[in-house]
């Protein structure tokens, strides 16, 4: 496939007014010494903040609305009932960077505004759904969207903002508004059900999306630098086929067993599909991912992390919604509110972030990040079987203030530096680590599946048993968040600084 259109300067269209002098960052790079925002940089903001917080919605708030969801369209078995959720991680995941080069070649603003239109459409497809069968259609079209917006949405921020002050307090706007969306999804979700009806979540993602379409056609334009290209379809098949093997075998193993043919055929098939992909990038003259950007180690070591990070606060938080609602016996509506300090966090973590990654350089806070989320993670294990609210709050908020500081810094690194004409694969790989969570998901919640089980000693398990296993899944993701800081504080320091 050829997409080919003339070759505009690479600067952008919209004015931008002249930059004050220049001052170095921690890392020896130059960025402007102003974050102020404009009219336009906050229409630009609220747009893609919108589209970010639909996304972040998304999934929380149907994963509280399944029991509903089952009841009122009649799934035959709880199996089949998660692939309502399943059905939209696994396009969004294996899509991603296949229209992370899309957004390269066709432009950003045209396929965010047209991601943001289908997701929108396909809402209100779910809002209506009337058969198991069409909503889950129709959440493989809400995944598919939401693979074309994330990585636009951050091509489009780190085009729209320079680098310096004002591109990561955007990051930082940004990032706190994922993790609120996620922390509100859990909140609302409860609301929504418990108050209206499950179909009453797709109606706000469609409303969302409304406001979100709004701003794509108001948005400023931009000069995007798209040369004649071809499309890597050997790159874009082998891509695609193996990150779908690879989550949908870690997804369902949790579940299943990783020892099962079904698990472990997908997760090996989707690996070594994954080193085709490397073997044919390495020829390939218009290579989806070129090889220069992934041996970058910036984007490496960054990715690793966000990995770790995003891996590690979605298994803590389902372990936590398990904790409340198998141990302290909260209702939805209960669990859900238990999450607002978190959300709390998220916000003042992401107004504040920028002035740190100005003073310390991307790869100090990451490095700090890190170890504040593992810090609250671990300290989960003083969480007790009865109701200690404080303790619950104060956890779950230290944790989600590193997290928002490991999210926001990992792609200020990874996006920084980094040529026009490759935004929008490295926007792409820097939203990847979010959709391949479902390892620190799996991996946790088999921990803790096995601690509970050997606590329980063949009989079935008690609320001791339960916490036991539980305490095991959350301290193990602190270990690992800690050893993350400490890499990041070595490798990821001395590779920046060089």
């Amino acid at each position: 496939m050829t997409v080919t259109e003339s070759s505009p300067p690479t600067e952008t269209a919209h004015e931008v007014p002249v930059p004050p002098p220049p001052v170095a960052d921690a890392g020896g790079t130059e960025v402007t010494s102003s974050a102020a925002f404009g009219m336009r940089d906050w229409l630009v903001l609220i747009t893609l903040c919108c589209a970010t917080f639909m996304c972040g919605l998304d999934f929380s708030i149907v994963t509280v609305a399944l029991p509903d969801i089952g009841n009122s369209l009649g799934f035959s078995s709880p199996g089949t009932l998660q692939w309502v959720a399943t059905a939209s991680l696994l396009p969004s995941a294996s899509l991603l960077p296949l229209f992370a080069r899309v957004a390269d070649l066709v432009g950003r603003k045209k396929l965010f505004t047209l991601g943001v239109a289908l997701f929108t459409l396909f809402s209100l497809g779910a809002a209506l759904a009337n058969t198991p069968g069409v909503l889950i259609a129709t959440r493989v079209g809400q995944g598919a969207a939401a693979a074309m917006i994330a990585p636009a949405a951050i091509a489009l921020m780190t085009g729209y903002f320079p680098q310096g002050p004002q591109r990561a307090r955007a990051l930082g706007l940004n990032g706190a508004v994922m993790s609120l969306g996620f922390v509100l999804g859990a909140l609302g979700g409860g609301v929504i059900t418990s108050g209206f009806s499950w179909r009453w979540t797709m109606v706000v993602l469609c409303i969302m999306g409304a406001i979100a379409l709004a701003g794509a056609l108001v948005l400023p334009v931009m000069r995007e630098s798209v040369a004649a290209k071809r499309m890597d379809i050997p790159g874009a098949v082998l891509a695609t086929l193996g990150l779908f093997g690879l989550v949908y075998g870690i997804s369902t193993g949790g579940d299943k067993g990783w020892v099962r043919a079904d698990s472990l055929g997908c997760i090996v098939g989707g690996l070594v599909l994954l080193g085709g992909f490397l073997l044919v990038e390495r020829r390939h003259p218009e290579p989806l991912i070129p090889l220069t950007i992934l041996n970058r180690p910036t984007i490496k070591w960054a990715g690793l992390f966000g990995v770790v990070t995003f891996g590690m606060c979605a298994g803590t938080t389902v372990l936590l919604s398990l904790y409340m609602q198998d141990v302290l016996n909260f209702t939805p509506l209960q669990a859900g509110l238990s999450y607002l300090g978190e959300g709390a966090a998220a916000m003042l973590g992401g107004m504040y972030v920028a002035r740190l990654l100005g003073r310390f350089g991307g790869a100090r806070v990451l490095a700090a990040g890190l170890l504040i989320q593992g810090i609250g993670t671990a300290a989960m294990f003083a969480l007790p079987e009865h109701v200690n609210v404080p303790a619950l709050i104060v956890t779950s908020s230290v944790m989600g203030l590193g997290h928002v500081f490991s999210v926001v810094s990992f792609i200020t690194v990874m996006t920084t530096g980094v040529s026009e004409e490759d935004q929008g694969v490295v926007g792409g790989l820097s939203q990847l680590p979010q959709y391949v969570a479902a390892i620190g998901v799996a991996g946790l919640s088999a921990i803790a599946a096995a601690r509970t089980a050997s606590l329980a000693g063949g009989s079935a398990p008690d609320a001791t048993a339960t916490l036991g296993g539980l305490h095991a899944g959350m301290v193990t993701a602190g270990i690992i968040a800690l050893v993350g800081s400490a890499l990041a504080a070595t490798m990821l320091r001395k590779r920046t600084a060089a």
